[in-house]
């Protein structure tokens, strides 16, 4: 089977520290997957690898097929990464900024193009506003659509959920449901376990820079996960 993300025996380490051990994926096409693990357990170093931001002291990673130490260019084209930089102008408007985004991706049909996603995240209301006018839910559903411009097959989202309060949380939970559709493949990082479950396909749990526990949601039992995820965590591993 071909797999769009496939990590084999990924480490990575900060002189004595190891932050990743041994991580060893394998995502299908069209999957979302939501990790869970507590502060300190390599969540968002892994995100970096895979996003080609950092590279891996060892192990193979290979997206779409193409290894990152070969085809790093052509790979970044096709991910995005929703992280807790918005990488948006304070100053200018969703629309200016999503422009700014779209000219330097030649993203073609750039008007329209800019409309969808602004309509896809349910901003079009405020589309020539200041975007320092915005609440933290608001500038989230921004910066996806920032991702979403050139119109990536993989989507890293790095504790989307933070600082939100409920009402902006549904919003994003829509958005994120919405993503799910086609062939796109998503991987979430978060602490917010139920609002993870309700969107996944896949849940995995990290502790202490190892993947202790992955698997389908349909043979997840959600009742019962919260507390397997404090036992794995208590553990370290399995």
């Amino acid at each position: 089977m071909d797999y769009v993300i496939d990590c084999e025996k990924v480490s990575k380490s900060y002189g004595n520290i190891s932050a990743l051990r041994d991580v060893s994926l394998k995502i299908e096409k069209g999957s979302f997957l939501a990790i869970f693990g507590p502060n300190g357990a390599g969540k968002t170093t892994l995100l970096k690898i895979l996003s080609n931001l950092v590279k891996p002291t060892s192990g193979v990673v290979k997206i779409n097929g193409m290894s990152l130490h070969d085809e790093d260019g052509e790979i970044r084209k096709n991910i995005g990464v929703v992280s807790h930089n918005s990488f948006l102008y304070n100053n200018l408007t969703p629309y200016e900024n999503l422009e700014f985004y779209g000219k330097m991706y030649d993203v073609p049909n750039l008007e329209k193009r800019i409309a969808d996603v602004i309509d896809e995240v349910g901003l079009t209301a405020r589309m020539h506003d200041p975007v320092r006018t915005f609440s933290r839910g608001m500038m989230q559903r921004l910066s996806i659509a920032r991702v979403l411009m050139p119109d990536p097959s993989i989507i890293y989202l790095d504790e989307p959920y933070t600082g939100l309060d409920q009402h902006a949380a549904m919003k994003l939970r829509d958005i994120l449901k919405n993503l799910k559709k086609g062939d796109r493949t998503i991987i979430m990082i978060t602490h917010n376990i139920e609002r993870g479950l309700e969107v996944c396909t896949h849940v995995a749990i990290q502790v202490m820079g190892k993947i202790a526990y992955m698997e389908e949601i349909e043979k997840v039992d959600r009742d019962n996960f919260e507390s397997k995820y404090f036992n794995t965590v208590g553990e370290g591993h399995y």
